[in-house]
């Protein structure tokens, strides 16, 4: 029961905001939310007790072909669960003082998006999760075209091309592992032990990686984000990149890793290779951006990739340091385009060379705005530290060269978000910033929450290291042969 609430509460509350009407749909959406939180807490108390067996639902959907309704819940989908419930309420709550045409479908496509991602998450059938993968589609393509900036058809379609043609690779991968698999099912209990030899597994492992490196992104397939984050409307920024971005990395972690160990075994170095070159490329273009939110999303790329390389690692550190950082990225990714959102709503521009000054006139908001950044750039008790001091050291015990370049993520990470940071908030306030209110209620309340969880995670992260570690080695006993 739990776990149905927990799926179907976002999807209800979603046709409860779309039928309630515009002028109170931003409340009612985070009064809804913030009920799905609660939830969470229930069920973190619940898994704390009775363990995942408490979340297993299994019921016959589909005869021929044979396809389960198969939800489940054990450490690392909690931890997944918990980062989507906890964002989705304080994305709604950013939308606060901010002009919504048609307030209700936003905020319902917004509900309907977290229905999707936790389905993602929670889903235990490989067909029932690509359906839920798709679905999340839905709603972020609609609020980009209808809500995102002058460019935004031409953008989205893109977007749109660019993970239709992913989805379709994992759609043929998952009929490929159908007939491969003497059960004839997706389950995934059945993909786990299921026997394919290394020339099948090589192709499945460029299907599925494919995918999964179209959403994250991972170079070179990374050309649609910098482009869809800066046209999107500030909360579609913050879903695609706060958690949509998740679901290729859990995905690497909860489907490719276990079910393709042979793929993995021949063709998972080079796939690290092209995670590191991504970080350096990233970080380079990072420097070059003269825009705050393409400077934004560069930076995400490179954070990313440093997570995909530490999962190719195949090692407990690497693949616990990727948990911990998809967790810390998404609060930190979301915060940094939130305080990116707050200048652009106070001057009109998110020119970095037009901006100055800030810290002068806002005080409070440069405050926050400097501890966002300084968990962005993983400095020590803070939460961006652990991940990275994880990822670093399990890529270092894969290879010490990889992980030499793996490491420039920390020096041109400093680089180009202090850089930022000095021309958008220090000096004299520039003709763009000729006043700069302080932070509103709002503001307040969504800036400081990401600064106690930057600051938790960053202290004391052993809860999510106790959640995740025993399905991290079971999953690590599957995929190294």
């Amino acid at each position: 029961m739990m776990t149905i609430l927990l799926l179907f509460l976002p999807l209800l509350a979603a046709l409860v905001v779309l039928l309630g009407g515009s002028k109170h749909a931003s409340s009612i959406a985070l009064g809804l939310a913030v009920a799905e939180l609660a939830v969470t807490a229930y069920a973190i108390n619940v898994f704390q007790t009775e363990g995942p067996e408490a979340f297993y639902v299994f019921h016959t959907w589909i005869d021929s072909p044979k396809v389960s309704f198969h939800l489940g819940l054990d450490g690392l989908s909690l931890v997944m669960v918990i980062l989507t419930n906890l964002l989705v309420p304080l994305i709604i709550l950013s939308g606060f003082n901010r002009t919504i045409p048609n307030a209700k479908g936003y905020f319902s496509l917004i509900l309907l998006m977290q229905f999707a991602l936790v389905g993602v998450f929670m889903a235990m059938d490989g067909l029932l999760y690509y359906i839920f993968w798709e679905v999340a589609l839905i709603p972020i393509y609609f609020i980009a075209l209808r809500w995102g900036g002058h460019n935004r058809v031409a953008i989205t379609l893109k977007f749109f091309i660019y993970t239709l043609a992913g989805s379709l690779l994992m759609l043929f991968g998952f009929i490929m592992l159908y007939w491969y698999n003497p059960e004839q099912s997706f389950d995934i209990r059945e993909l786990y032990t299921m026997v394919i030899s290394q020339e099948n597994q090589s192709w499945l492992f460029w299907m599925f990686f494919l995918a999964f490196a179209i959403k994250i992104p991972i170079v070179p397939f990374h050309t649609w984000q910098a482009d869809t984050y800066r046209e999107s409307p500030t909360q579609g920024t913050m879903l695609l990149s706060g958690i949509m971005l998740k679901m290729g990395i859990y995905s690497l972690i909860r489907w490719l890793l276990p079910v393709l160990p042979l793929g993995v075994a021949k063709w998972g170095q080079l796939a690290m290779i092209l995670c590191v070159i991504g970080i350096v490329y990233a970080s380079i273009i990072a420097l070059k951006q003269k825009n705050l939110k393409n400077l934004l999303a560069y930076s995400s790329v490179a954070h990313v990739g440093l997570i995909a390389a530490g999962i190719f690692a195949l090692n407990i550190q690497g693949l616990q340091g990727s948990v911990v950082q998809m967790f810390a990225h998404g609060v930190n990714v979301v915060g940094l385009f939130f305080c990116a959102d707050i200048i652009f709503n106070r001057t009109n521009t998110n020119e970095i060379s037009e901006l100055g000054g800030i810290r002068n006139l806002a005080p409070l908001f440069s405050t926050m705005f400097t501890i966002v950044v300084l968990g962005s750039i993983a400095l020590p008790l803070t939460n961006g530290f652990i991940g990275e001091f994880l990822l670093l050291y399990g890529v270092y015990e894969y290879n010490v060269w990889l992980s030499v370049f793996a490491g420039l993520t920390i020096i041109l990470g400093a680089a180009y978000m202090l850089r930022m940071f000095k021309k958008v908030m220090l000096g004299q306030p520039s003709s763009y910033v000729p006043e700069f209110p302080d932070l509103y209620w709002n503001e307040k309340i969504v800036l400081g929450v990401f600064v106690l969880i930057i600051f938790g995670m960053g202290i004391y992260p052993q809860p999510i290291f106790n959640l995740v570690e025993p399905v991290l080695q079971d999953i690590l006993s599957h995929s190294i042969l």
